[in-house]
């Protein structure tokens, strides 16, 4: 029979060689065992959405447990607007390349660009930067291997998985984007127009922080239908919580039904892999 004391797991010496050893698995590996268990549910759940739904791709990178996670993630889909993070990106390190902050010119052309989605900003500010190959080299900087830059910047394909990554390298302390640019990046992606705050910060729960930048646009070439994406950031003061959201999708009947797909998708996240 069992004493009342807990030995931990461990195997005691008397059968070892006078060595206690650990019978099962450490708590590292147990978290290791259930993260794998919830990713294999939400690919469950997301596999029964994809049979009834347009197409679609999401990743999720979780800061703190170091979990990424990705459906469909290397499936390259048109930006539309969310495109306009990374130029926002690139213009931040365009200044700190110069040693300076950006210019209130910049800033001008940034801030309706991210909080607006103000196309004329956009293009204004892609061509001040350089353009298609200005662009290229800077993602090449931020680690974007799998997004081609058009010069149309709407139709940049990216996947879903380096978008995670460009979320990331808004925050990562040792990353290329420095202190004030960071700042920058959030505080513009943290007060987007009521309007367009819907996609990651649906996940949210009262009392985190969420960012974003969403993309939407209908496509004659597929017929009028609607690609429609969403990409954040969702945080907690306490720092429990520090996770990249990134979900791509294309051929939606609507706009509508575009927003409720890729907020469906992004909850689900949640809900199976409990960040």
């Amino acid at each position: 029979m069992a004493g009342d004391g807990d030995d931990g797991g461990l195997v005691p010496s008397a059968l070892t060689g006078g060595k206690a050893t650990r019978s099962g698995p450490s708590a590292a590996e147990l978290a290791k065992i259930e993260r794998a268990k919830r990713a294999r549910e939400l690919d469950a759940a997301l596999k029964l959405v994809a049979a009834e739904t347009p197409d679609f791709s999401v990743a999720v990178l979780d800061k703190k447990t170091g979990q990424a996670y990705t459906y469909q993630g290397a499936e390259k889909f048109d930006t539309a607007s969310i495109v306009k993070a990374q130029i926002l990106a690139c213009e931040l390190l365009k200044a700190q390349d110069a040693d300076r902050e950006p210019t209130s010119g910049e800033m001008a052309l940034a801030k309706p660009m991210i909080q607006l989605s103000d196309n004329n900003a956009t293009t204004e500010l892609f061509e001040h930067l350089g353009g298609k190959s200005a662009i290229t080299k800077c993602n090449k900087r931020l680690g974007l291997t799998q997004t081609t830059v058009n010069s149309a910047w709407g139709l940049t394909k990216t996947t879903a998985s380096d978008q995670v990554k460009l979320l990331s390298k808004l925050v990562d302390t040792k990353g290329p984007l420095d202190e004030d640019s960071r700042e920058t990046a959030f505080s513009l992606m943290n007060s987007v127009d009521d309007t367009q705050d819907w996609g990651v910060p649906a996940v949210a729960k009262e009392g985190e922080s969420a960012t974003v930048k969403n993309g939407w646009d209908t496509r004659s070439a597929d017929g009028g239908l609607w690609a429609v994406n969403t990409i954040g950031r969702v945080s907690s003061p306490d720092g429990k919580v520090n996770v990249s959201v990134a979900v791509l999708s294309h051929n939606n009947q609507s706009m509508d039904g575009g927003i409720a797909l890729v907020e469906k998708v992004a909850k689900l996240t949640r809900q199976y892999l409990k960040y």
